[in-house]
Order: structure tokens, then sequence, then C-alpha cells
């Protein structure tokens, strides 16, 4: 049997802790890519659905909330689903669904182009993810310094305004 040292013990705490917080984000059904974006920009964001609800049953609808403060907010069709948006009463855009069929073991992104606030912090988008008649609700948002959460909405971080126009994409 080998006998780690001071380092090696340290590296193995170190992989531990990490793969401990990618399991927590790996936990969450519907995530963002990118993680980040600049304020007062354009920005696609993709929402991806990793699986199923369960892992079993096959994802039949994507909804996703659209956070006050958005410049803009224009979703992507996507062949062989359904596309429904839903505006506020100022004609913006607060909801955006997909239906169509995902099958329980495989992953499909769904992408909404849009302008960011001018101020930087998190930008939260509940999702509901509904497979034919059960639904799973990725619309938990923490308070600040909360720690993981079971059913997290997806989010955007914001940082300093962008530096070109406010074109990132």
């Amino acid at each position: 049997m080998r006998h780690l040292d001071s380092q090696g013990l340290t590296r193995l705490v170190a992989i531990g802790l990490a793969f401990v917080a990618m399991s927590g984000q790996a936990g969450a059904h519907v995530s963002t890519e990118p993680k980040q974006a600049a304020a007062g920009a354009y920005q696609a964001v993709r929402f991806q659905v990793g699986h199923g609800c369960h892992d079993i049953a096959a994802t039949t609808g994507v909804r996703i909330e659209m956070p006050p403060g958005l410049g803009a907010a224009r979703p992507q069709p996507k062949a062989g689903w359904t596309l429904t948006i839903e505006h506020d009463q100022g004609g913006g855009v607060s909801a955006v669904t997909w239906t169509g069929r995902l099958p329980p073991d495989e992953f499909d992104e769904f992408t909404v182009f849009i302008r960011t606030p001018s101020a930087p912090g998190p930008l939260y988008f509940p999702a509901v993810q509904t497979c034919g008649e059960e639904t799973e609700q990725w619309i938990e948002i923490p308070d600040p310094g909360e720690g993981r959460l079971s059913h997290p909405a997806p989010s955007l971080q914001l940082g300093p305004a962008a530096t070109d126009g406010g074109h990132n994409h």
C-alpha cells in the first residue's frame, strides 16, 4: 500500500472538492451556456436539457421564463419542435416554450438571443421541463449566501458592460 505525502493528500482533496463542485452543476437538468456574459450586450444563451425527467421519461416541453430588464429576447425555432412565445403587457417576451419530443437518454439545447440588462449581476431564467404528464420545475433562485439548491433556475452571471458595442455573439 502506498502512503500519500502532504502534497499528494492536498491534490487528492483538491480533486475531491472539484468533483463535488461539478456534481452540483451536473444535478441541474436545465442549465445555461455560456455561464457568463457582459452587461448591456447581445448574447445567444443556450438552455441545455441534459436528460428526461428522472432519466426515464422523454422531455416533451421546455418553458423558459425571461427575467425582467432584458432589452430583447428572440428564441430560435427548432426543427421538429413547436415554438410558443408569450409577451408581457409592454410587448416584451416574458416566456418561451418549445414542445416536441426528446428521448430520456439524449440531450439538446434551446437557444434565445437576448440583450442583457446594463447592470452586472445574476440573471435567472426559471424553467419547467415537461415529460408527458409530469413536470420538473427548475425555478429556485438562491438568497445571497445560500448553498446548493435542489431545483436551481438556470442562470447567467453578467459582468462589466461590453466594450465592443454590445455585440457578443
